[in-house]
């Protein structure tokens, strides 16, 4: 009878050990969720008015855009992503919104765009090179090109043009 409660013991030990390595196991195929950008408050948002708004309301309202229009101060834009991965996967967008606040000359709000997931690009690269212009080099020609360039004339270096320079024309 006490062999039997041992082997009973033992079984129960090794049932918990494999239910702990499931669930660790099991806790690397969560989905991991993450936002990144802006927080979109829709109610903020919709009280901005074309025509009644300027920069310094704006900014007071929805705080710091994300970043400004390249070429000029008239557009701001406020970036918002979800994500979601699996694991060990390459995460995927699931949600965007972009909102573009577009101001006039004076300042004043002119237009309030949304823009949402069908704005992501996708690319796929084709290959593990970039084709590039130039001449093609091997290793070799990388490691050991510049071999006796240093210091040669016409190079910037002090080869061929004497070592003194005492100050004259003539070097005199």
């Amino acid at each position: 009878m006490r062999q039997f409660s041992r082997q009973s013991r033992s079984g129960r030990i090794l049932l918990a050990g494999g239910l702990v390595a499931l669930a660790l196991g099991m806790s690397g195929c969560t989905r991991i969720r993450t936002h990144q950008g802006y927080q979109v408050d829709k109610l903020l948002v919709d009280s901005i008015q074309p025509g009644v708004d300027n920069r310094a309301s704006v900014e007071g309202t929805l705080g710091r855009p994300t970043f400004a229009a390249q070429f000029g101060d008239q557009d701001w834009y406020y970036v918002s992503r979800d994500m979601r991965a699996l694991a060990f996967s390459n995460p995927k967008p699931v949600a965007q919104t972009i909102l573009r606040v577009r101001f006039d000359a004076a300042g004043n709000v002119a237009a309030v765009d949304r823009m949402g997931l069908e704005q992501v690009a996708k690319i796929s690269p084709s290959g593990d090179k970039t084709p590039t212009l130039g001449r093609h080099r091997s290793l070799l020609d990388e490691i050991f090109g510049n071999i006796g360039a240093v210091g040669a004339g016409g190079m910037g270096g002090m080869g061929g043009g004497g070592g003194s320079n005492t100050g004259g024309p003539n070097g005199s």
